[in-house]
């Protein structure tokens, strides 16, 4: 099996061939080892293009991501302004809603005219077709919630989820709009069998579970069942401990939950198997980055005999990796499960 099949096979709640493995993302340690900067890919589709097939084969990731570190241009093309780092994705320097007029005043087609937009859609394609028919390609964004905070601020979104939850449903709802906005064309054009929507303003870190379940779970549901009318799988991504929401996850409507390396792979798996794919959960800073290529590789084991038995499971970090984990690190992560028969 290629690793697209065993992906594919793993979303639907199989059994492939050997335990599947990926990054969740990886675009700022790609970019860091190719000695690409955000703003240089930003504005050229061809290095972004040779750098993730490149990465592709030194990873051995089974799902390539485009637009990794990318996430928060659909809000810089309503008007937000980036700020870029020597190191680590771009951000925005502030939010660009504060009040309904304001919102109401955004126009989602602005991302058709936005030049980064376009640069990452024609990478895409370009890495669609380079690498598309051996690894899932997918194309990379926030999830709805997340979007919202960063149109109106973490701070405030925070807030208005105790003061003005009217207002907030209707962040939300344009959120929903600007990922469909984001993701049609790419749809369209074909070749696109799998989402990535992170959601790490959805933490269980940050808001609780009734907050999740009433904000959280009906825009994603929302954008899932969009997705997949249009033919495409969708991987979720939350951040921070989600162990007391677990049962929510399938409600969602997404394929596959990615963990953070927070919440507990076991109660997962007795939560989840059955239901929906899950992943995770390796942590991203104190295994893969702190730790020894013999510890990432028992630590690796000791999740896949966890959670990998029966498929359904993907072998993944417990959120993106910092750009300097070292590759003889990643090596014995994706080595672990390439080596893995179910």
């Amino acid at each position: 099996m290629t690793p697209k099949e065993i992906i594919l096979t793993a979303l639907q709640g199989g059994r492939p061939a050997r335990v599947p493995v990926a990054l969740v993302g990886g675009g700022m340690w790609s970019a860091y080892h190719y000695g690409a900067s955000f703003k240089a890919l930003s504005l050229d589709a061809t290095t972004m293009t040779s750098m993730l097939v490149e990465m592709s084969e030194r990873l051995r990731s089974d799902i390539v991501y485009v637009g990794s570190g990318f996430p928060n241009f659909p809000v810089a093309a309503l008007g937000g302004r980036m700020v870029f780092r020597d190191i680590g994705a771009p951000d925005l320097e502030g939010p660009v809603v504060s009040s309904e007029e304001d919102l109401e005043g955004l126009d989602v087609t602005a991302l058709e005219r936005d030049p980064v937009i376009a640069v990452i859609r024609k990478a895409l394609k370009a890495t669609q077709a380079r690498i598309g028919d051996e690894y899932v390609v997918t194309l990379t964004s926030w999830g709805p919630f997340t979007l919202g905070a960063r149109l109106i601020g973490e701070e405030a979104m925070m807030k208005a989820l105790f003061k003005r939850p009217a207002f907030v449903e209707k962040v939300l709802d344009f959120s929903v709009h600007l990922l469909m906005q984001f993701y049609e064309a790419p749809l369209r054009e074909g070749g696109l069998d799998v989402l990535l929507i992170g959601e790490p303003t959805a933490s269980g870190d940050l808001i609780s579970r009734q907050q999740f379940e009433t904000f959280v779970v009906p825009h994603i549901k929302s954008f899932t069942d969009w997705s997949r009318s249009m033919g495409a799988r969708t991987l979720l991504h939350v951040c921070g401990n989600t162990t007391d929401r677990l049962d929510l996850f399938p409600l969602t409507g997404a394929d596959c939950i990615s963990l953070d390396h927070k919440a507990d792979l076991e109660k997962a798996k007795a939560a989840l198997h059955g239901k929906m794919c899950f992943g995770g959960n390796l942590d991203p800073v104190k295994t893969l980055l702190q730790g020894t290529a013999r510890e990432v590789e028992e630590a690796s084991r000791r999740t896949i005999e966890a959670a990998g038995a029966g498929g359904g499971f993907i072998l993944m970090p417990g959120c993106d990796i910092p750009p300097t984990v070292p590759y003889e690190n990643i090596l014995a992560f994706t080595d672990v499960a390439w080596r893995w028969s179910l």
